[in-house]
């Protein structure tokens, strides 16, 4: 079978429209803006008469992505500006050699350290070779608690490649200047240029005047007149070195310049107290609140205690800081995350000043972790106790304490923890019944080590499947799976969504098992979007981001290397799906053997076919809804279904027999019918508990007429019983 269901795809439109937000990238100028963070960066790239933009989608910054590739047609193109959703970070960071040798600016995005890795290869390159037209780079920033990556810093790499990293403060007006800023920094300095968006800031909400849509000078409907070529661009000997000296001679000495001019960073001077705060633009506003609850400032920001606020936080502008601190007895520098390079870098300025000023920093604050409201007051309370003049520290002490005895009076109403909400697989998913017919092979035939990969799939690490040992990257399973086979002894078990196949998987997992000959076995979840960032589409999902038809095929990509061993499964179901892997597993003369599961992610079919569904019941058709339950006459009560399926829509009810004391499995209205628990319970041989029913609306005459003959019969049977 080549291709399986992909085919169907080829007509699949986006479920989600931006309409709305289209509108305001067309407002000119004197209007006001209102929306998100996000948005309004949008809107400030068009103001900056770009000519190309692009990314990788991820949180937060797929929006930006996503209205984009609907104002194609309607934004971009009559203003000749080119867009692409592209393959990977690194194609994305690639997109920036247009503005090396040419006077055109470009910006491009993706999430955080993740996609700057990727990137790495480029934008080390980029760094070493400078830019002509101003190049941004605008990062989604995740990190904190409600991440879902490793917990890393940008800043690293800004430094090791000296690229200037601005962390705006969080005001909309501030935001969009600043992102306007960012190509004057860029093309001053001949540097790409590092826009932090951090999730507060993509989502914050306020309002701005609008300027008119600059279009640039060159773009596809007026081209650079000729190619130019200059050997001092090519990153080779001695060319190389060259550019690392004029990074710390010109450019960063540029940059700075260019920021000191503009007033990039933000002094507050408040009453010129002998104490003060240093901060980053992006934990600005978490330093007001922290301030304004300790009752050292009001509710708009206004406060006696001097603040520095630093927009550019890379490279540091030395005179400023000498500026801030040279009347200061002492500071405090709050800087989210760790290595703490700020603080480090600021205190070995006021040092060779031979200031006598006392730095505090990670030792009032935490060195690791997001800087949240109540983390940060509490640093900012211990030090206005320790270095305030007045009754500052007093107050502040006072409001602290009183802040977290209510706290704690609170948290009494609390008989206990609230429960954790890991996350996991959406109702009704298509990869949950893989995570299950993993479960019942190793109940089978014992654990075996499982390689899982970035996207939905690795929540089948967590409960109730904990079947996913390792993850080390996006597409990455396969490849890092090489070692840990024959360490056990096992064939290599990887699972790969077509996301990750596409990113990397393809390049550096199917190709590095090709030719190292691996005995592996690999299952690809093609549920056809890039599920995971919100649905984007993908190189086999059938259609663009701009909508025009467009289909690759995961099996002809692998046939193409050499692959032989395909498989297609129906995922829900189970027994199929079982036998299938059981069969690849010992096929282990075979090469790399790869199990594809082709059905579309539950959540994009439910958004498209309920307003289907909603219109034909308007009309009066016949619309049939199918929903599972449980028999609570049949059902023991063990709840080992659960531990097979963990649906969201399976869950607990109180049992109505009075000879059951322990509560039955329960199927909810969120139940889409795709039939997983059932085949779980078949599957793993428990108790047949399961039915699925039929809701049917506006019956056709002969529904009508065959139900009336059902109940007639069912009576009758009754009665004779």
């Amino acid at each position: 079978m080549d291709g399986g269901t992909a085919i169907e795809r080829v007509n699949l439109g986006g479920e989600r429209s931006f309409v709305k937000e289209i509108g305001k990238l067309t407002m000119g100028a004197g209007e006001e803006f209102h929306g998100e963070g996000i948005l309004a960066v949008t809107k400030a790239l068009l103001q900056s008469g770009i000519s190309y933009v692009g990314g990788y989608p991820g949180a937060p910054m797929s929006h930006l992505i996503d209205v984009f590739a609907e104002a194609s047609k309607e934004i971009l193109e009559p203003m000749g500006i080119t867009y692409e959703q592209s393959a990977s970070e690194a194609g994305a960071a690639a997109l920036l050699s247009a503005s090396i040798h040419y006077p055109i600016r470009g910006a491009v995005t993706w999430k955080s350290v993740v996609g700057t890795n990727v990137a790495s290869d480029a934008l080390s390159n980029l760094a070493s070779t400078g830019v002509t037209g101003g190049s941004l780079i605008i990062l989604g920033d995740d990190y904190g608690e409600g991440s879902s990556i490793m917990q890393e810093r940008t800043y690293t790499f800004a430094m090791k490649s000296s690229i200037p990293l601005v962390d705006p403060r969080y005001d909309m007006e501030r935001l969009v200047d600043l992102t306007e800023h960012c190509f004057g920094i860029s093309e001053a300095s001949n540097m790409p240029v590092f826009l932090n968006m951090r999730i507060r800031a993509c989502h914050l909400t306020g309002s701005f005047i609008t300027k008119e849509n600059k279009i640039a000078q060159f773009n596809t409907n007026n081209p650079v007149p000729e190619q130019r070529y200059d050997v001092n661009k090519i990153v080779l000997p001695p060319q190389s070195y060259q550019h690392e000296k004029a990074k710390f001679e010109q450019r960063l000495p540029a940059a700075v310049a260019y920021a000191k001019e503009n007033s990039i960073n933000e002094i507050f001077p408040g009453n010129k107290e002998k104490y003060g705060i240093i901060t980053q633009g992006g934990t600005y506003n978490v330093v007001m609140r922290a301030l304004s609850r300790l009752g050292a400032a009001d509710a708009f920001g206004n406060t006696d205690i001097p603040v520095y606020c630093l927009n550019l936080v890379y490279p540091l502008i030395n005179t400023e800081i000498i500026d801030f601190v040279k009347d200061k007895d002492s500071i405090l520098i709050v800087e989210e995350g760790n290595p703490n390079y700020i603080e480090t870098q600021i205190a070995t300025i006021i040092h060779a000043q031979g200031f006598n000023c006392r730095i505090h920093g990670k030792g009032m604050l935490p060195m690791a972790g997001e800087y949240v409201s109540n983390v940060v007051r509490e640093g900012v309370a211990q030090y206005l106790a320790e270095e305030a003049t007045g009754v500052v520290g007093e107050l502040a002490l006072e409001k602290n304490s009183m802040i977290n005895l209510n706290t704690n009076k609170a948290q009494k109403y609390l008989p206990e923890p609230m429960p954790v909400r890991p996350p996991s697989f959406c109702t009704g998913c298509p990869e949950r019944p893989i995570m299950a017919a993993l479960k019942i092979l190793m109940k089978e035939r014992g654990k075996f080590h499982i390689s899982m990969d970035i996207g939905c799939n690795l929540f089948g690490s967590l409960p109730p499947f904990n079947v996913g040992n390792t993850v080390l990257g996006y597409g990455l399973s396969l490849a890092s799976s090489g070692a840990v086979g024959p360490a056990l002894g096992q064939s290599n078990v990887a699972i790969m969504g077509d996301g990750g196949f596409w990113h990397n998987g393809f390049t550096t997992g199917i190709i590095n098992a090709q030719w190292n000959k691996y005995d592996s076995v690999l299952v690809i979840l093609d549920n056809g979007y890039a599920a995971a960032t919100g649905h984007h589409k993908l190189p086999s999902t059938g259609i663009t981001p701009k909508g025009m038809p467009s289909l690759l095929s995961i099996e002809k990509a692998l046939r193409g290397v050499g692959v032989e061993w395909i498989k297609h499964v129906d995922s829900y179901s189970l027994e199929e799906t079982i036998d299938v892997l059981r069969e690849a597993m010992d096929a282990r003369d075979k090469g790399l053997r790869v199990v594809i599961s082709n059905k579309e992610c539950m959540l994009a079919l439910q958004r498209r076919e309920k307003p289907v569904k909603a219109a034909a019941l308007k009309a009066g058709r016949t619309v049939i809804k199918e929903k599972f339950g449980v028999d609570e006459e049949v059902c023991t009560g063990d709840h080992s279904c659960m531990r097979l399926s963990g649906c969201p829509s399976l869950t607990l009810k109180k049992s109505s027999d009075p000879l059951k004391e322990t509560p039955t499995a329960h199927v909810d209205e969120t139940c889409v019918a795709c039939g997983n628990c059932g085949e779980v319970a078949h599957a793993a041989q428990l108790c047949p508990s399961f039915f699925k029913a039929q809701a049917i609306q506006n019956p056709s005459m002969v529904r009508r007429l065959s139900s009336k003959i059902n109940r007639a019969m069912l009576a009758m049977l009754g009665a004779q019983s």
